[in-house]
């Protein structure tokens, strides 16, 4: 049996091509952070100067999370308002919990059938000091996905889609068979 040797050769072609993948991908990824940075240049993720937790208070927090809303882009037939849930203590802070409902009222239905949610957890932590910024996080209704401020863009077709999902579902079969047992 006869064992092949690797030629000079073979081994400097080997390498050649190792080191063109390499600078294949190094090109590729710098391309798309300069995409991505661009991107950001032309449309900053916005957000707000959050309170600290020693300025905390349940109005507040509520303030503050309509404040950053505001910075939020949709389009104007859309309505929202703010509303403190609960104060929730874990072992090593607190949790206050904001729901943020949000509709679109037209003059033939003022009160919207159906609204889109965003829960707001604002954490303070019991350990930390007073000049501590607030820690806050969002997730919108249906989804696991938790956001912070300042690192995603708010993206309005979430809420768009949340609404027609619950829709569909009114006008569903299922429900109107749901609906004629009950009654």
């Amino acid at each position: 049996m006869w064992i092949k040797v690797p030629t000079r050769q073979m081994m400097d072609t080997e390498d050649t091509q190792n080191v063109t993948e390499l600078a294949l991908a190094l090109v590729k990824n710098a391309i798309a952070a300069a995409i991505k940075s661009m991107e950001e240049a032309e449309n900053p993720i916005k957000n707000i100067d959050w309170i600290t937790q020693g300025e905390f208070t349940e109005e507040r927090g509520r303030k503050q999370i309509e404040q950053f809303i505001s910075k939020w882009e949709y389009q104007p037939y859309w309505v929202h308002y703010t509303e403190f849930l609960k104060k929730e203590d874990m072992i090593h802070s607190f949790h206050y919990i904001y729901h943020v409902h949000w509709s679109i009222p037209t003059a033939r239905r003022p009160i919207a059938r159906t609204t889109a949610s965003v829960y707001f957890t604002i954490k303070i932590n019991k350990n930390k000091p007073p000049d501590t910024p607030i820690d806050v996080s969002y997730v919108f209704e249906g989804h696991s996905l938790v956001h912070r401020p300042g690192t995603t863009h708010f993206q309005e077709k979430c809420l768009r889609d949340i609404i027609e999902a619950k829709y569909i579902l009114m006008n569903s079969n299922i429900l109107q068979l749901i609906r004629v047992r009950i009654f």
